[in-house]
């Protein structure tokens, strides 16, 4: 029974292979026979390339710029947040009662420019004590001009008077005159002017004391060490007034005392430029400082106007040895002169100022020097992962150059010179043979990379590179 089916077994196995093995020569002999495999064709057009070409038509639409290149000399920075600021003992300062009395009179309101010995106040005077120095001092000058007659008689008499009187009167002189500068020095404290102090002297006492505009910061004689010119401001540049008012403090008919504030004179010629910065970036400030590198300051003004440009050139002057809390950072300063105009209305002045305390900055410090490099605009260099590129300008012809970049920011690319862009040397630099295209890198690099490099429709290159229209094309 076991042998029967296996040999069972063994013939169905027999008929299924003989069927296989005869479909498959029938399918074989159904399908017609394959030739050789045709060969693929790739397009020129497909093939990476790093040159296109380009109509005087696209330049225009894609604002190409082309120039050879120089190398220079690039200074890496770091750029801190900044602000304007008033140069401390420089720009404000306030004016107090110099006696206690009555605002009877303001002479110059908030903007008015004032110059040195400008009316300010009209103050009636209160003060006891001023009035009773006045009254002493006419009534000392009255004496001494008796005592100044009493020794003219005793000189008149000859050797009949004893000496001792004459001495005695001399004496009597001497303390009088004393007792009267004691009592015009008292007197000038308060502002007392030289015609004050002679009209109290007559017995015409002064009741009413006019506060002027002092001398500006600096012009004062014994005052160099603090001038204008030590912060940065030439005497030819330094303005013919004093301060403008910047604020009142009192108001007509007021009582003030001594010392009281008045008003607040305000002169923003010298300003200094504040800027923040962390404390790792100390040793930063401290080498500018050292190696007294001058720090470039971007004043952010959309428009200068008509105002010159600013050709100052800003060095650190102080770093500040305390760290604010809040924000962590310290404060450098460097002094700043300011630009103004002036503007008459009538018999005033009114200044027009350039820069104003609390105009935010940006303050860019330098760290590190790169000398022979190319320095192109941000849009001139186009990044790959780790490859750069820039494109050359043949007439209508542009090349894409791998290059070596050694630094970017957002407003500028510093390539090397390594031998990448064909260069030659005059006058002591490095020029480029080529032109280097100054914008639009990136669209180039996308043209490039579609592979839109064939010659225009009805155009030809010539061997240098320009692109003209077929005859066939020209009507």
């Amino acid at each position: 029974m076991v042998l029967r089916t296996a040999f069972a077994l063994l013939a169905c196995a027999a008929v299924v292979a003989a069927g296989y093995v005869g479909w498959r020569q029938y399918g074989q002999r159904s399908q017609p026979a394959a030739g050789p495999a045709a060969p693929t064709i790739e397009s020129d057009d497909s093939r990476p390339t790093d040159q296109i070409i380009l109509s005087e038509q696209a330049q225009k639409n894609l604002d190409l710029v082309a120039k050879p290149l120089r190398t220079q000399v690039y200074w890496k920075t770091i750029t801190v947040p900044g602000m304007i600021v008033d140069q401390p003992g420089l720009s404000d300062r306030e004016i107090v009662a110099p006696a206690s009395g009555t605002i009877k009179e303001l002479f110059h309101v908030p903007g008015d420019s004032v110059r040195p010995g400008d009316a300010l106040f009209a103050l009636q005077l209160t003060s006891e004590f001023v009035h009773q120095t006045q009254a002493s001092l006419f009534k000392t000058t009255q004496e001494l001009k008796l005592a100044g007659a009493k020794l003219e008689r005793l000189a008149s008499g000859g050797a009949a008077i004893p000496g001792a009187r004459k001495i005695e009167a001399q004496s009597d002189i001497a303390r009088l005159e004393a007792s009267a500068k004691a009592m015009r020095e008292e007197l000038r404290l308060h502002c007392f002017s030289d015609a004050n102090l002679a009209a109290a002297a007559r017995g015409d006492l002064v009741t009413e004391l006019i506060v002027c505009t002092p001398s500006a910061m600096g012009r004062q004689s014994g005052a160099a060490h603090s001038s204008l010119a030590t912060f940065g401001v030439p005497a030819d540049e330094q303005p013919d007034f004093a301060y403008e008012v910047q604020s009142l403090a009192v108001d007509l008919g007021q009582h003030v005392d001594v010392g009281q504030p008045l008003c607040r004179l305000s002169s923003h010629v010298a300003l200094a430029v504040e800027g923040r910065a962390f404390r790792d970036e100390t040793h930063l400030l401290e080498r500018s400082v050292e190696l007294q590198w001058p720090v470039a300051v971007d004043f952010q003004e959309a428009g200068a106007g008509d105002w010159p440009a600013v050709e100052q050139e800003f060095f650190i002057r102080y770093i500040a040895n305390t760290i604010d809390p809040a924000t962590r950072t310290f404060a450098f300063l460097m002094p700043l002169r300011n630009q103004f105009k002036e503007v008459q209305h009538g018999a005033s002045t009114q200044l027009l100022w350039r820069f104003r305390p609390g105009q935010k900055v940006l303050v860019h410090v330098r760290f590190e020097k790169l000398e022979n490099v190319f320095v192109l605009p941000a849009d001139a260099v186009v990044s790959e992962g780790a490859d750069a590129y820039v494109f050359t300008q043949n007439v209508n012809t542009f090349q894409r150059k791998s290059v070596h970049l050694l630094h970017r920011d957002r407003h500028q690319a510093v390539i090397a010179d390594d031998g990448a862009l064909p260069a030659y040397a005059k006058d002591g630099e490095r020029r480029t043979i080529p032109a280097i295209v100054r914008t639009a890198a990136a669209q180039l690099n996308r043209m490039t990379k579609s592979g839109s490099t064939s010659t225009p429709k009805g155009y030809h290159i010539h061997a240098d590179g320009s692109l003209h229209k077929n005859e066939s094309e020209v009507q």
